[in-house]
């Protein structure tokens, strides 16, 4: 009997198939029992319809092409007018249209919104940095001004309607005239980075507004329609909304300078810029510029702890799922014991700092009615930023190499994801920043902060951190300070809802030997059902 070829273009070559139109919060087990801890009705809020819609293979093949066809700054038009316009590829686009629809930038800030509204938006930018993380930047910033708005309520009027609208419109027009606005922020200087009191931009008062001169060096989305700025005004450093157009419908003095040419985070433009008395409104009062714009900052490290969260989730699924279809050696990569403790222990991390972030959402949700969880969230929000967003770029890298060579090729989303890893915990302040934080918030409410420490960390191990924390060596001691508090943190997250995985998480993290790699730990016989965990079969 003749043997019959198969055509080379059907055999498969043992590839696995591309991992798309899944539904990304259905599939995401980990996601949805912090849902179930928060009180969050997934149904009405439509978290299963926003999966879908980001796990789709058009919203994923949009990511790559937006990060593939990057932003370009035209300072001048044709005739050599200053118009200062990002351009972007239609793809992008599309990704801002798709967070807009599902409210991403301000649903948690909606008339009626609760805090299981303010929980399930965290959700769903979970969901969507997975896809396209780039544009995730002024989504979050627009969400994040609505808090610091409050310090400027004939403001927030104003721009509040705009801000609340689910129709994104990207044209560079007058705000007024737009159906819904993105606004973005410009903190840091050339000469002071981290330490904006540094900060050398001027703010001069001219009638009902002010006029600004200076410059940023790093400009967030400059695309947007308005930015939170500090300038040093005549009482000291301040707080302003620097908009694109002025009342008069003119372009606003912002130049921007150029785009800086960045790692990752490639879909997004982030620019320098030089204002030249660019008008400007007060948000709060002068010389109040940080305690302002730190209401801004608290939710933005939020997002970065989402975020990561969100990342750490996409390497793990394209592992888990490249594993359960590629063979090698007569068998699927997934059955091999190796293999499977490397994924099951990269499972037990990822689920471990999901609900860790998730829990920091809950305590900032209800930090305005409860002093505990106010001071849960004062003291851990930089410990969960640091711990969270530190661990992206080793878990991402291990999935990388998880896929092989297939994780770091382009056409892949392994190498991008790879790329964006790092971010987070550089922006919104990096880990000795995180750290310093978290002294600092201890040193200023030291009976709070004991009181968050007994809570995660009862007995022995919490009078250890604490004396750490409060003793005259903290500042020498910041990382493991932050690191303890996080890892006990996310101990206590697991612990709400399955006591062995936290025991788990504790023996192999805390209590038990270092380990610098996944997979170089015992997970006592749980691997495979940790992997079902991850994404079920």
């Amino acid at each position: 009997m003749t043997r019959i070829e198969r055509p080379l273009e059907d055999a498969g070559f043992n590839q696995s198939p591309i991992y798309e139109n899944v539904d990304l919060y259905m599939s995401d087990l980990p996601l949805r029992r912090a849902m179930a801890q928060a009180g969050v009705d997934a149904e009405a809020a439509k978290l299963s319809d926003c999966g879908r819609d980001w796990g789709s293979a058009e919203a994923l093949d949009e990511g790559r092409l937006a990060n593939e066809f990057t932003p370009r700054l035209r300072q001048v038009d044709p005739k050599g007018f200053r118009i200062d316009r990002i351009e972007f590829h239609p793809a992008y686009h599309a990704a801002m249209a798709r967070s807009f629809r599902h409210g991403i930038h301000s649903s948690a800030f909606a008339p009626g919104a609760t805090q299981q509204d303010f929980i399930a938006r965290g959700a769903r930018l979970y969901m969507a940095c997975q896809v396209e993380a780039g544009h995730m930047c002024p989504i979050t910033m627009t969400h994040a001004v609505v808090p610091a708005l409050a310090a400027a309520p004939a403001i927030a009027a104003k721009w509040m309607p705009k801000i609340l609208s689910r129709v994104y419109d990207p044209a560079q027009k007058p705000w007024w005239e737009k159906d819904g606005v993105t606004l973005g922020m410009g903190m840091t200087e050339r000469q002071g980075g981290t330490d904006v009191r540094a900060n050398i931009s001027r703010a001069e008062k001219a009638g009902d507004h002010y006029e600004i001169t200076g410059h940023k060096w790093f400009m967030s989305a400059p695309m947007c329609d308005a930015f939170l700025v500090l300038a040093q005004a005549r009482n000291g450093l301040t707080c302003f909304l620097v908009p694109r157009y002025r009342p008069d419908g003119q372009l606003n003095a912002l130049r921007f300078q150029r785009l800086k040419d960045k790692l990752g985070n490639r879909s997004n433009a982030s620019s320098e810029v030089e204002f030249l008395a660019a008008y400007g409104e007060r948000v709060g009062e002068e010389g109040r510029g940080v305690p302002t714009i730190i209401e801004m900052v608290n939710m933005t490290r939020l997002d970065c702890v989402m975020s990561s969260a969100g990342l750490m989730r996409w390497g793990l699924a394209q592992s888990v799922h490249h594993t359960r279809h590629r063979s090698v050696f007569q068998r699927h990569l997934s059955d091999q014991p190796m293999m499977r403790a490397v994924l099951a222990d990269m499972a037990l991390e990822v689920e471990a700092m999901t609900a860790l972030a998730f829990r920091l959402a809950r305590a900032i949700a209800a930090s305005a009615e409860n002093p505990a969880e106010a001071a849960y969230a004062r003291l851990m929000t930089p410990a969960i930023k640091y711990l969270v967003c530190k661990t992206t770029p080793g878990l991402t890298y291990e999935a990388m190499e998880c896929m092989g060579g297939n994780g770091y090729v382009e056409e892949l989303p392994l190498a991008r994801l790879y790329r964006e890893a790092p971010l987070n915990a550089i922006w919104e302040g990096s880990g000795n920043v995180m750290a310093l934080d978290v002294l600092r918030a201890a040193s200023r409410a030291p009976d709070a902060a004991r009181a968050v420490i007994s809570a995660i960390a009862p007995g022995d191990a919490g009078d250890k951190i604490a004396r750490l924390l409060l003793g005259r060596e903290a500042e020498r001691n910041g990382r493991i300070i932050a690191e303890q508090l996080a890892r006990r943190a996310a101990v206590a997250a697991l612990g709400e809802y399955d006591e062995r995985l936290a025991a788990l998480y504790a023996a192999t993290r805390i209590e038990g030997e270092q380990h610098a790699h996944y997979g170089a730990c015992g997970l006592d016989g749980q691997e495979v059902r940790l992997m079902e965990r991850a994404l079920p079969q």
